[in-house]
Order: structure tokens, then C-alpha cells, then sequence
């Protein structure tokens, strides 16, 4: 059974479900990965929800050749059948020049634009001994550089419509590493610093923006997501018996998707924590860790 929570820690959802649906129709959210997996569903979920949904990668349509199924397309059609708007950017987010006009585009597209999720991110394991600079650069380049780009074009068009949310993706890995290594064994030092700079802007950002009513929040599965991302880097040695539904993923962004800054700011969460199947500070919801 689950530890009682200590006296400083409470479980309860941030948001309940008419709260999150109140909050989000009609807004205009951008999933950037949102081709497969984790943005995908995110994308999807969210429409249920009533939102427009602006979604962007690089895979426009599906591609026998690829070793990963799944397209913007297929993701297009699967939000559109929510009945609300979806705008498609086909972007390639490591490419500075063409992250550089995602967000003008969604605008142009759908009006404006309430929250952005930064979902996409490059998933790289080795040794630090053994990842050379060609691949770290490229992890800090998605990881980093590219959700702070987005968020500098996001951050005006968040205040002209009054406020929104700020939903950065993070990783466990963020965390310093304790007792036995996981399924990727010691390999995630790099790809784990890459989002633990991204849970460190969170935090800052959040103070920065607090006046503004934006709300800007970190969210990571409590365990590996079973997605077609990781069969294909995992597949041969687990299976999904383990791993969190990507739906719990998709629940608990759509919950800071909704929040406003004097509900939840600059928190770094878990997915269960989030929607309260876990414990979190008692103190507050304005800032840290748990």
C-alpha cells in the first residue's frame, strides 16, 4: 500500500474535470512533437477538451521508411474529428530558422494563441565518457535552446490575450540518480541535464512571468511512457507492463494547460502528483519541486 501522506504533503487534483474543460474551449494550444507519442495524445486529449490545437514536427505524413509510425496528419485527422480548429506547422525544431516561425504561423492561423506545451525533445543515452559533441549539441539544441526560442515568440501573444500556461515536458532523469540504475542503466546523465536546465528555467520563468497571468510548469511521467518511441529503443529488452499510460501524461498536462498562476506556477511535477494520485507539498502551489 502507498504511504499515508506526512503532514506536510496533501493529495488532491489541482483542477477537477469541469474546472480544466471551462478553462480550455475555445483556447488555442500548441503541441510541438505532436506527430506520435506523448504529443500526439496530448494533442488529441486536448480536443476532446474543446480546444483549438496547433500542432507541429517534422513528419508531415506517414512514411513506410520510417521506423516510427505516426504523422502530423494522422494526428490532424484524430483532432479535427473533435470538431474544433487544428493548425498544422511542419517544422523541423532542432532548425533555428524554422522553429523561428512556428508560433507567428499558429497565430496567423487560429487567431491566438493561450498555451504552449513543449513536448518535443530529443531522447539520446550514452555515457558521458562515450556521447560526442555532435549529439549533445543536438540534445541541448532540442531540449534547451529550442523551448526557450518558442517560448520568447509565445510569451507576447500569452499577455495580449489576457494570460495562459506554459507546459514544459520534463524526464525522472532530471533528478540526481539513486539506488539501481533503470531499464537505460547509466546512460541518461546527459539526456537528464538537458531537463534538468529545462525544470531550472521552469521555476525562473515562472516568477518572471507571475504578473502577467501566464503560469509556466514542468511535468514528467512517474515512470518510462509506453509509446512507439520507446518499443523501439526498448522493445527488445521490456515490454509495457511498467510503464505509465501515456494517458496519464495526457491528463496531467491538459490540468496546467488549464491552470493560471494563482492556482499553480513554477512547480516541477509528477504526472501522479498533478492529478493527485500522488502527494505533494502541503505549502503550496507557487513554486519548486513535488
Amino acid at each position: 500500500m502507498p504511504a499515508e501522506p506526512g503532514p506536510d504533503e496533501f493529495v488532491a487534483p489541482l483542477l477537477d474535470a469541469a474546472a480544466i474543460r471551462a478553462a480550455l474551449v475555445g483556447r488555442v494550444v500548441l503541441v510541438t512533437g505532436a506527430s506520435r507519442g506523448i504529443g500526439a495524445a496530448t494533442a488529441v486529449h486536448l480536443a476532446s477538451l474543446g480546444a483549438d490545437v496547433a500542432i507541429t514536427a517534422r513528419s508531415a505524413v506517414a512514411d513506410a521508411d520510417r521506423s516510427l509510425a505516426g504523422s502530423l496528419q494522422e494526428t490532424a485527422d484524430a483532432v479535427l474529428a473533435h470538431g474544433v480548429r487544428c493548425s498544422v506547422v511542419v517544422a523541423d525544431l532542432a532548425d533555428e530558422g524554422q522553429r523561428a516561425l512556428i508560433v507567428s504561423s499558429v497565430v496567423d492561423d487560429l487567431g491566438r494563441l493561450d498555451v504552449l506545451v513543449n513536448n518535443a525533445a530529443a531522447a539520446m543515452y550514452a555515457s558521458v565518457e562515450q556521447m560526442p559533441l555532435r549529439r549533445r549539441r543536438v540534445l541541448f539544441e532540442l531540449n534547451v535552446h529550442a523551448p526557450v526560442d518558442l517560448i520568447q515568440a509565445a510569451v507576447p501573444h500569452l499577455r495580449a490575450a489576457g494570460g495562459g500556461s506554459i507546459v514544459n515536458v520534463s524526464s525522472r532523469t532530471a533528478e540526481a540518480p539513486h539506488g539501481e540504475p533503470g531499464a537505460l542503466g547509466s546512460t541518461t546523465t546527459l539526456y537528464g541535464s538537458s531537463k534538468a536546465a529545462l525544470e531550472r528555467i521552469t521555476v525562473g520563468l515562472a516568477e518572471e512571468l507571475r504578473d502577467d497571468g501566464v503560469a509556466v510548469n514542468a511535468v514528467s511521467p512517474v515512470s518510462g511512457v509506453w509509446t512507439e518511441g520507446a518499443a523501439a529503443l526498448l522493445g527488445d529488452r521490456v515490454g509495457p507492463e511498467g510503464f505509465e499510460p501515456v494517458e496519464q501524461m495526457c491528463a496531467a498536462i491538459a490540468v496546467l494547460a488549464a491552470v493560471r498562476p494563482a492556482q499553480c506556477t513554477g512547480r516541477v511535477l509528477t504526472s501522479a502528483q498533478t492529478l493527485g494520485l500522488a502527494p505533494r507539498d502541503r505549502n503550496d502551489d507557487h513554486g519548486g519541486r513535488g
